[in-house]
């Protein structure tokens, strides 16, 4: 696996390339970085050209100060900005958690870049918002997204006894479910939430979208990251193939309901005895059902 670095939209970003083929660009989540594709890179190195980068804030890309440069603006600039370096006019994209919602940012306002575009647990933004707003399940399952845009106690929280949570909550989850994940690995991903700076840089995602449920406070719920789009540009014309793990609790199905609304060429593979951590737990699956989809 290669690693480099391009400078554009004011920051420079880490980006690892491995395989031969079409290229096929890969967004990472939250608490997240490059690595988590690694088992998947494996999985299609012999059919594609995976091309993983560390999002803005993360492992060994630039963290800005600043609670305002984790626009969604921003973030989509940065994959335009990574596309537009490797001479990418059109590709196709693979995305989850928190790489997905700017994964679905840039489809939106960028449709003329992406070939086809592939989801894990994140449904279209829209319905997402939606469901933040009004659906009293998904609001449940979201109430972590209320802490993570506390200042400081967010921060407090995932340092705690040597990150405790992180471990227990993605390690301990994705190795009950199958993930092979060795202790130099998880030691690995350790070293990235220790860097000055990074954990305050991936809960500014959710700040800067005010992201979440209602707070009790007068926000309502959902969110600011579709505020500059018109309705119109709601719709989504790329094929788009949507993996859901049933064992998700952070993200539900619900967000399913109405999609094919905005996606008239709609894939959906369900993934029975899979958490959140899908692509960790389970690459194999993940990269047949990518196969399957690209061959189209």
């Amino acid at each position: 696996m290669e690693h480099h670095y391009a400078e554009f939209n004011g920051i420079r970003m880490h980006y690892v390339t491995h395989g031969t083929g079409k290229p096929l660009v890969l967004l990472h989540g939250f608490p997240e970085y490059w690595g988590v594709w690694r088992g998947l890179m494996r999985e299609l190195e012999r059919e594609y050209q995976l091309i993983a980068p560390d999002l803005r804030g993360y492992n060994l890309t630039s963290k800005p100060e600043g609670v305002e440069h984790y626009r969604i603006q921003h973030l989509v600039a940065d994959v335009r900005g990574l596309a537009d370096h490797l001479g990418l006019e059109r590709f196709n994209l693979l995305v989850q958690d928190w790489g997905a919602l700017v994964g679905w940012n840039f489809l939106l306002r960028h449709p003329e870049r992406v070939e086809r575009f592939m989801t894990i647990d994140i449904t279209h933004p829209a319905l997402f918002l939606r469901d933040l707003r009004t659906n009293p399940q998904q609001q449940k399952a979201s109430q972590y997204m209320l802490l993570f845009r506390q200042p400081g106690a967010a921060e407090d929280y995932f340092h705690a006894n040597d990150f405790a949570a992180g471990r227990q909550e993605i390690f301990g989850d994705a190795r009950r479910h199958g993930a092979l994940l060795s202790a130099e690995q998880e030691e690995e991903w350790v070293e990235v939430w220790k860097q000055p700076g990074a954990l305050t840089a991936g809960f500014n995602y959710y700040r800067a979208a005010e992201l979440g449920p209602p707070d009790g406070k007068g926000h309502p719920g959902g969110g600011n990251m579709l505020d500059d789009l018109n309705p119109e540009q709601f719709l989504v014309r790329a094929p788009v193939l949507v993996m859901w793990a049933e064992k998700d609790t952070a993200l539900l199905q619900c967000g399913l309901e109405g999609l094919e609304q905005y996606v008239p060429d709609l894939t959906i593979r369900r993934v029975p005895d899979a958490t959140h951590w899908l692509s960790l737990e389970k690459p194999a699956v993940v990269a047949q059902h990518v196969r399957e989809f690209l061959a189209r």
